[in-house]
Formats: structure tokens, sequence, C-alpha cells
């Protein structure tokens, strides 16, 4: 008896294989467009991302089995996956080789994760119509791009609006509907061109309204854009920053002979930013490999506050944190255990902001860890794999931080032409955190009037990796109307204003410090404070076309000559 699975194929005539490698072709090249549309391409590539996933479509709407969907979506996403996050497993020659495995890993993984639109497309299709299901699609889309965010396998970083960096007059519109709104309306136009395009190629008359549609869509979204940037006010409340990159070797966390010669050079840099006008430092993410709270390290710390004191200046780190329980203490679950101290304890990718006025340390433990870098996925529901997956960077070592924490500086900030004392209130994102719209919100919900990422990007090298999550920042910046500082150990630190625009950064892979004034924007925006309505409808959408897929199939099976 013959298995199914080994049914012999039917031969392709000579017409069918020209036909399938010319969708091929037409899948590849939409892979293609996506890719180099995405950062560091500069601006107009940026513009290819309006017509991406034409080829895709023009293949999609001819497939009629969900597995000639999926093998369609899985290659065109393949090929842009490669083009965009080929840098995930770093491929430098200190990479560690569990890295470059889980990268590689995720190259192929993350193609899936396309199949929930197309799948989604496929179910409206066969429940309702094509048009409907096309009309759909960008809905379905933002419905992946929003699982993406969740669980501890996300990797938002192929957003769709976040693409767009460079096209800052289009961008604008972040601050009502935020990157992943932009990305409903760069999936429409991709529609609407592909409708105009096979409507005038089968001499339909209502290509002419595909493309009137396009134009009232690039023409609303670039007006708001134009009225943004003429008319904001920028607030001339501004605040002087000093952004250290030290340009360290993340791979020989001692390159400089030691805690001290390298604690050192953070100090003589940040001199350099206090001698022209900072009143604020910023370090890098883990700025220096060990806990510095703890108590082994009190002369290093003693030195830096006596820094801090000497230049009236505060310090928000990025720096390894613990934290012990004693006796009588509230140990939350995750802590862990020395056998040796008899003790619990919690590390974290922290933040410490240090103040030249006391000794008390205001801290913020990462929330968002990587997943296969910071964190095993699913370690806490299945322990065993925390054990399996180890390795030297310390991947499962770290805790998930318990709460957003907004830190207050006071400080002296100008306006105008004078000076006026201001309780500043700032965040700390560290690294991946940047490239989650939602997370951020939060702290722009608690108050924080500037926003802030320290991170360590120089694991990948001179790759589009550093490009990219400098570019990300650019949204953050307009969907919530505030300044973003970033500083990074290797690179790119930058200023960006309310606006999205790079007022000053850095170079990739130079040992600089970078002074500024950063202005201090009061308020938030429509997306700060309802920044759920798009990915809820896309979601409720989704669910219910899933559902109403299910009763007519559940009805069919209950009637089938019906």
């Amino acid at each position: 008896m013959k298995k199914i699975f080994f049914k012999n194929r039917i031969p392709l005539s000579k017409e069918e294989k020209k036909q399938k490698n010319k969708e091929r072709l037409l899948l590849i090249l939409s892979g293609v467009l996506l890719g180099i549309s995405f950062p560091p391409f500069p601006f107009p590539f940026q513009i290819l991302m309006f017509v991406g996933l034409v080829p895709y479509l023009l293949v999609l709407e001819k497939k009629k089995t969900l597995a000639e969907i999926s093998r369609s979506t899985y290659l065109t996403f393949f090929i842009f996956t490669i083009i965009t996050v080929y840098w995930v497993g770093s491929w430098q020659k200190g990479t560690d080789p569990f890295l470059m495995i889980a990268g590689g890993a995720l190259l192929f993984f993350n193609p899936l994760l396309f199949l929930i639109p197309s799948t989604l497309y496929y179910l409206t299709k066969r429940s309702f119509n094509n048009s409907f299901a096309l009309l759909s699609l960008p809905f379905f889309w933002i419905t992946y791009e929003y699982l993406y965010m969740l669980t501890d396998i996300s990797f938002p970083w192929l957003t769709l609006g976040s693409g767009l960096s460079h096209f800052t007059i289009f961008i604008q519109v972040a601050d009502i509907i935020g990157a992943v709104g932009i990305s409903v309306i760069v999936v429409y136009i991709n529609i609407f061109i592909y409708k105009a395009y096979t409507s005038f190629k089968e001499k339909d008359n209502n290509y002419g309204y595909y493309a009137a549609s396009i134009i009232l869509i690039f023409s609303v979204v670039i007006y708001y854009g134009s009225f943004r940037l003429s008319n904001f006010k920028v607030s001339n409340k501004k605040v002087r920053v000093g952004l250290i990159q030290p340009n360290l070797d993340p791979w020989n966390k001692w390159e400089l002979s030691g805690l001290d010669e390298t604690l050192n050079l953070y100090l003589s840099l940040s001199k350099k930013a206090v001698d022209e006008g900072a009143e604020l430092i910023v370090w890098p993410e883990t700025a220096l490999p060990v806990y510095l709270m703890s108590p082994a390290y009190y002369p290093e710390k003693d030195s830096i506050y006596k820094f801090l004191k000497t230049n009236n200046v505060h310090l928000l780190t990025g720096m390894p944190d613990i934290i012990y329980y004693q006796t009588g203490d509230k140990i939350p679950p995750d802590a862990k255990y020395s056998k040796a101290g008899e003790f619990y304890y919690s590390i974290y990718n922290g933040i410490l902001l240090l103040s030249p006025y006391s000794r008390k340390i205001e801290r913020y433990g990462k929330m968002k860890l990587v997943p296969f870098g910071e964190k095993v996925p699913f370690s806490e529901q299945l322990p065993f794999l925390g054990k399996l997956f180890s390795w030297g960077v310390g991947i499962s070592g770290w805790n998930v931080g318990r709460d957003t924490v907004v830190f207050n500086v006071p400080l002296k900030v100008k306006t105008g032409s004078s000076e006026e004392n201001y309780p500043l209130k700032i965040n700390g994102l560290v690294c991946y955190e940047s490239v989650y719209p939602y997370f951020v919100t939060q702290f722009v919900k608690k108050g924080t009037d500037l926003i802030t990422v320290v991170t360590n990007d120089s694991w990948y090298g001179k790759s589009s990796g550093p490009y990219q999550h400098k570019e990300i920042a650019v949204l953050r910046a307009i969907e919530n109307r505030k300044s973003v500082i970033r500083d990074a150990n290797g690179g790119i630190s930058c200023i960006i204003d309310p606006l999205g625009r790079t007022l000053k950064e850095t170079k990739l892979f130079t040992r600089t410090e970078l002074t500024g004034d950063v202005s201090i924007q009061e308020g938030k925006t429509f997306f700060s404070q309802y920044p759920m309505i798009i990915p809820k409808f896309a979601s409720y959408l989704s669910l219910c076309v899933f559902l109403f897929f299910l009763i007519l199939k559940f009805r069919k099976k209950l009637n089938p000559i019906g």
C-alpha cells in the first residue's frame, strides 16, 4: 500500500515550469525591494517600500491553497530577512558559537512569522471573497507585527513603519498612529498600486479609483507631515548632556588592563563633557562589567561620587546591578539563591542614576531581554532550558526588571537666555527595549520629559544592525514628541529632536564624547495616550475572521450537502 507521502508528482509542462520560475523571481524581487528600503540604505531607497509588496501580491492572489500561499510567503520574507537582519549572529572572530547558531536559526525562523498575515488572508478569502481579504490584509499584517512584540521570542525589528525613518516628512503622522499605523498605510499603498496595475492591464476602468486613492493617501500624510514640521514648536527649555562613547571591545572586557584604567577612561571623557557645560552625563549599557553597587567595589564607587560632587553633575549609566535580599524582605519569585552565602539575590542589566548631592541610588532593571542573547525563552516555565543553553556572555543570567522607572533629576535648564531649576524626569531604555513602541509609551504616561537609550551595538561590528537600531529611535521620538538621547559603547551615539531629526551623532567605533543641548518637551501625544487602538482593532478583526472560518467549516461538516 502506497503511503500518501510518496505519491508520484505529476511532471510540470514547459509552460508551467516557465510560470513557476517567473513567480519565484517575483517573490524574490519583493524580498529584495523590501530589504533595500530599510536602513542603512539611504533615502530615496525607502520609497521602494511602497511598491515592495506588489510583486508578492501578483503571485499571492493566484494561489488557491494555503500550502501554496505559505511557500510563496516564506520565500519572499526569507529574502527580506537575510538582507535586513543578516547581522544577528554577529559573525565576527570573537563571537561565541552559540550566538552564531542562535542568529543563524533566527534567519530561518523569522520568515515563519509572516505566515500569520498570509494565513489570515487565506481564511478570509475562503470565508468571504478576494476583495475583502485583500482590503483586510493590512490589519492582518498589524496582527503579526503586534504579536511579534509579545512572548519570550519577540523580535519586532522589522516593523515596516520603522523602516521609513529617513522619510522624515512622511513619518510625522506617527504621533497619532505610531510606527505600526504607518505599516498599515504602507501595505494599503502597495495594495492600491497592485490593483491599479492589474486593473489597467485588464483594461478595467477602476484603475483610476485606485490611482486616486494612492494620491489621496500620500497627499494627506505628506500634508500632515509638512504641517507638523512647519508648526511644531520645539521647547526652548534645554538641558546640556554629555554622552560618553568609550568604544571598548565587548569581547575583551579588560582591554585597558583592568577596572581602574577603564574607570579612568570614563571619567576622563566625562570631564571633557563637563568642561563643555554638560549637567547630565550618560554612560552606555553595562559601562563597567562589574556589580558596582556591591561592597567589593566601594573604592571605584567612591571615585565616581567624588567626580560627580566636584563637578556638580549627575550620572545616568548602564550598569550590571545586583540586589541582595535580607531576612524579612519580600523576595521575588525569580530571585536566585546562593548556596555558599545562603542568601537570595537578583541581577539585572540595569541603569543607575547617581547624584552629586547624596548617595541614594535610583535604579531600573531591563524588562525586555533579548531572546537567546540575554534570556533563554520560556526558561521560567521550563527551567531545564536555562541550564541547557549557557554561554560566556551570560545568557539566562539576568533577571527580568519588575517595573518601568522614571528618574528624577533636579537640574538647571536653559529657557532662552535665562536658567531655571527644573525637576527633569527622564527614563532609561536598555538597548533592545527601544524597538518596542508600546513599551516606551508606559514611561511617557508616567511623565518622562526625555527618552534615553543606553546600548552596546559593538557586538555586531560595522554591519546594518547599529545603523538600524539608531534609526528605530527616530520613530520613538516622533511617536511621543520627546527628544531622544542615545549613548552607545562604540556608536552610534546621538541626539534626536521631537521631530525625528538627528541633531548630532558620532561615528561608529570611535572613542569620543558628544555634548549638546537637548530640548525638554512636556506633554503627551495622541499615540502616547492611546497606543493600542490599531493593534487591538487588528487583533479583534483577525480573531473574528478566524472564528468565522471555524464556524463555516463546522457547519459544512454538520451539513455536507448544503
